[in-house]
């Protein structure tokens, strides 16, 4: 077969193949009118940015312009723009430059802040039916009566009493400091608005704290004593008195006048406290750091403890635990204020080991007139040792640190005065003598 004779053959069989590969894919003008047909992935057609147009809103603002009383020193300052002429300015009166403008518009000012911060009048339009709050207190002088073995504090002839319940506040005759610092605190009260404001009767919501405890007890109800005490084993997780700084890298490094580290002071305090604690209160119980120096995270204390510490805070009077209560928020630390408590409670704090009666205090401070009482000092230190050796080491911040140092005093001071007592025995003597 001659080479054109083979090349027709190979034609003939391929046409088949041609025809049956053209039916199969589409023309380029196909694939043309389908790609202009396709739409987009998103179902909404792309449009263009319609740019929106700038309204003009107007000429520019006029520059400010001075008061009426700087308008004229403004004026007189354009007008001699140097002063090394010789001429002496001309002050005119009333404009900003004459003192006695100054003056007069201080004055106006301060009687402004005077009467902004002055309660208002009877008949003012702000009280509604035109009576306000009086402005000076409707009692002349404030003291303790007893009625009934229980001291009340009389506003005059009025007893004093709770803002909920508007019952008589009694207080207990073993109790004679209490009653006294309450009356204190209601004489220096200067207006009747005044007692209005918890911030100013601090010791009045915290004695009405302690008489809403002693209700609920005298009910056989539990509701707020178990509220507190499920509020104050949060502390003993992260009690300030559990958390110690990391020792220094160099044994040379960070320690005070007297040769300590802060965590060697810290450790000091916390064996002082927990010591009297394990020894007295919960005898056989363990107490441990619960902030290593190794985590961030702090640990609980041992299986039992916080059963045994639940079932010492519920057996507390309500002046005890109101007290301890009031310490442990101020301080951070339930275990100071569980110290504190036991020291000074006249009814013994429910300790195992009694504190010593006041005749026993005494003739220890016969033997040995060095040993000082553990107080509101030593709990106020025990409490903020890292703050005062921080700020030892780079100073006070002023109006800041020490306001909240005479302020913790103050509070410990309140906790020490609602659970201290001289005891029944002492006020059953003082009663045969009278």
């Amino acid at each position: 077969m001659t080479p054109a004779a083979a090349a027709a053959m190979r034609m003939r069989l391929a046409a088949p193949l041609l025809r049956q590969r053209a039916a199969i894919l589409p023309s380029s003008r196909t694939l043309l009118a389908y790609r202009n047909s396709a739409r987009a992935i998103h179902s909404s057609p792309p449009e263009q940015a319609k740019v929106v147009p700038v309204y003009g809103t107007g000429p520019p603002p006029e520059p400010p312009k001075p008061a009426a009383e700087f308008a004229s020193s403004s004026t007189s300052s354009s007008a001699h723009p140097s002063h090394n002429s010789g001429a002496i300015p001309e002050i005119k009166e009333g404009t900003a430059a004459d003192p006695w403008s100054r003056i007069s518009r201080r004055k106006r000012q301060a009687a402004m802040l005077r009467a902004a911060t002055l309660p208002p009048t009877a008949g003012s339009s702000s009280a509604p039916g035109g009576i306000g709050l009086l402005k000076r207190r409707f009692w002349k002088s404030v003291h303790v009566a007893t009625k009934n073995d229980m001291n009340e504090i009389h506003l005059d002839s009025r007893p004093l009493r709770r803002p909920d319940t508007k019952s008589i506040i009694r207080l207990p005759l073993t109790k004679p400091s209490l009653a006294s610092a309450l009356a204190i605190e209601w004489d220096q009260l200067v207006s009747a608005q005044q007692a209005t404001k918890q911030h100013l009767i601090p010791l009045t919501s915290l004695v009405c704290r302690a008489l809403d405890i002693a209700d609920q007890d005298s009910l056989g109800k539990t509701d707020i004593r178990n509220a507190i005490a499920t509020v104050l084993l949060r502390y003993l997780d992260t009690d300030s008195l559990l958390c110690w700084a990391p020792a220094p890298e160099h044994p040379e490094d960070g320690r005070n006048e007297a040769g300590y580290t802060l965590r060697e002071v810290q450790e000091e305090a916390y064996s002082s406290v927990v010591s009297f604690l394990t020894t007295r209160v919960w005898p056989g119980v363990t107490i441990v750091p619960v902030l290593d120096e190794t985590s961030i995270m702090p640990r609980q204390q041992e299986p039992g403890t916080r059963e045994v510490v639940q079932g010492w805070m519920l057996g507390l009077s309500a002046w005890e635990l109101a007290a301890l209560e009031r310490a442990t928020l101020a301080g951070k630390s339930l275990l100071v204020a569980a110290r504190l408590v036991v020291e000074w409670s006249g009814d013994g704090g429910n300790a195992v080991v009694p504190t010593p009666t006041p005749a026993e205090e005494e003739e220890i401070n016969t033997i040995n007139p060095d040993k000082k009482r553990w107080g509101v000092e030593e709990a106020a230190k025990a409490v903020s040792l890292e703050v005062d050796w921080q700020t030892t080491q780079w100073g006070e911040v002023e109006d800041t640190h020490d306001v909240e140092k005479v302020d913790l005093r103050r509070q410990l001071g309140s906790a020490v005065l609602l659970c201290a007592g001289q005891g029944a025995t002492d006020v059953s003597a003082r009663k045969a003598k009278l």
